[in-house]
């Protein structure tokens, strides 16, 4: 397979591209913008850490962070087969190696073996569901409450030292024991570390 030069991680234009046109169209709203994934991936990646993104789509933030930090490991999960394909697809043309797509629903994740998460309101489109994805798989408001207290109960079972970053959260999945360390972005992209 024909090999993408690592200019594609330049600006979001030229990432987006390594997708179907329909793909690229979603960006704006449900993939990571590239200045967003770098702040986050910076201050997640610690040399040899498993750092898992919630609900990845097509890996925008993996890719683009295990590209700038080749020592630490980023997992994505997301629900979708067909995402998780354009994904393992865009790492193949741009030689990531660090970056791992798992097909899954969050639930089925062993939070024990990662080390630090970035979650961008994966959840979000069960509440907003006239701006959805696709209708591939169910959404509804009771599905959003219900993963986001998931989210909050493997969050709280975490050791101390485990680092959070949030994009565009609502914060209903972030137990009181992790602390803000820095916000930016308008306040919509906050790093967060579990205290003791």
């Amino acid at each position: 397979m024909l090999k993408i030069n690592n200019s594609v991680f330049g600006n979001d234009r030229s990432f987006d591209a390594l997708y179907p046109e329909h793909i690229q169209m979603l960006s704006r709203k449900h993939w990571t913008p590239l200045a967003i994934a770098l702040k986050a991936a910076k201050y997640l990646a610690l040399p040899k850490a498993k750092v898992l993104d919630i609900g990845s789509g097509i890996g925008k933030f993996c890719l683009s962070a295990a590209h700038d930090h080749p020592d630490t490991i980023f997992y994505d999960v997301e629900q979708r087969q067909n995402l998780v394909h354009l994904a393992e697809k865009a790492a193949e043309l741009t030689s990531v190696s660090n970056a791992h797509f798992i097909h899954a629903n969050i639930t089925q994740i062993n939070f024990k073996e990662f080390d630090h998460f970035y979650y961008y309101n994966s959840f979000y489109e069960n509440l907003d569901q006239l701006n959805s994805i696709d209708n591939r798989i169910e959404t509804s408001i009771d599905l959003y409450l219900y993963y986001c207290q998931y989210l909050y109960t493997e969050l709280l079972d975490k050791p101390a030292g485990t680092r959070l970053v949030t994009f565009q959260s609502l914060e209903q999945e972030i137990p009181s024991c992790y602390k803000l360390v820095e916000s930016s972005h308008g306040k919509l992209l906050k790093m967060w570390i579990k205290d003791l």
